[in-house]
């Protein structure tokens, strides 16, 4: 059977990436970062529009070298499609429908948050361990979603908890501002929590009904605590206070995690998303599978935040099923 070439292009939020597949093997994932943002604290949308066209030419040409791939290989083009930044989105969009006019590639649209799922389903020397298999619950955490979701394959995927208010990525950005670290601050809080104390600092763990997430109580906690700090207390405390947040959040996350494997008796767990990269949450989970005897399944470093690589698997699926998307498909903020 001849090998199926998947480009995948990344745009909905701040990174520009690009990947080549051939079948579920990463040839190239190439991502293009968008410092500009650092020192507004946080993306900025039309800022992240221009980034996204004075990088993507140059991301696709690296990417194609890399994996010693031409265009006239590629089988298909799957792109983001939603959600996310439109503008973003719409870049991105535009860019693999020029090359799908030109070249004449079949084309597919691809859901952003489907994809974070669909990236535990890639074969590279950096994801070792055996493909998820069905139904399996996946806990998917980012800056723009946190969502829980019973996977019954590859495109059939209930959501069965999601946030009523921030993402638990949004949260770990915005208390880090208020801590006085850069953006992103999840990493930075990720770094400085392995030196801290988890129980310095009691902040609320809420628990909402079901399995839906809320995390703009912590945030608003956190805030009114500083407030009656004195100025050095975050500098004399800065690792603590770290480790406390992380911690809190964490803790919520597992709180629904297991509640829905109670519940859902799936056949193996998953985590994805920007936040999958957080050793703590790694090594909760992983805690959290062996307690219920459960297969854990999480994607390499690489395929955790957003990347082609995870947009170009889920074009191959997409590719196998013979799903493919008209020239006139509309990018879309919101899908949820």
């Amino acid at each position: 059977m001849k090998p199926i070439y998947i480009l995948g292009i990344e745009s909905s939020c701040d990174d520009t990436s690009i990947a080549v597949l051939k079948n579920r093997t990463v040839l190239s994932n190439i991502t293009a970062n968008q410092e500009v943002h650092e020192k507004y604290g946080g993306v900025v949308p039309e800022l992240a529009s221009r980034a996204h066209q004075a990088n993507i030419l140059p991301t696709l040409d690296r990417a194609l070298k890399k994996a010693d791939v031409s265009l006239d290989q590629i089988n298909a083009i799957a792109f983001a499609n939603g959600p996310g930044l439109l503008g973003s989105l719409m870049v991105g969009a535009s860019f693999a429908k020029g090359l799908s006019l030109a070249k004449d590639i079949p084309l597919i649209g691809i859901d952003h948050m489907q994809a974070h799922v669909l990236a535990n389903f890639i074969t590279s020397d950096e994801n070792l361990s055996e493909a998820p298999e069905f139904p399996f619950l996946c806990l998917t955490v980012s800056g723009g979603h946190t969502q829980l979701m019973l996977v019954k394959d590859y495109f059939e995927m209930d959501i069965v908890g999601k946030t009523r208010d921030d993402a638990a990525g949004e949260a770990f950005d915005k208390i880090g501002k208020m801590l006085g670290l850069g953006y992103p601050a999840g990493p930075m809080v990720d770094k400085l929590s392995k030196k801290g104390n988890p129980l310095a600092f009691a902040f609320p763990v809420t628990n909402l009904e079901g399995f839906d997430f809320s995390f703009s109580g912590i945030k608003t906690a956190v805030m009114y605590f500083l407030q009656k700090k004195e100025a050095h207390f975050i500098k004399d405390n800065i690792e603590d206070l770290c480790t406390s947040v992380q911690h809190t959040i964490i803790e919520m996350l597992l709180l629904k995690f297991k509640a829905a494997i109670q519940s859902f008796n799936p056949k193996g767990i998953a985590i994805a998303g920007g936040v999958s990269a957080n050793s703590q949450l790694r090594e909760k989970t992983q805690i959290l599978a062996q307690t219920h005897n459960l297969p854990l399944h999480i994607p390499a470093f690489s395929y955790c935040t957003d990347n082609g690589a995870m947009i170009g698997i889920a074009g191959y699926y997409k590719y196998l099923q013979k799903e493919f998307s008209p020239l006139d498909i509309k990018s879309q903020a919101r899908l949820y």
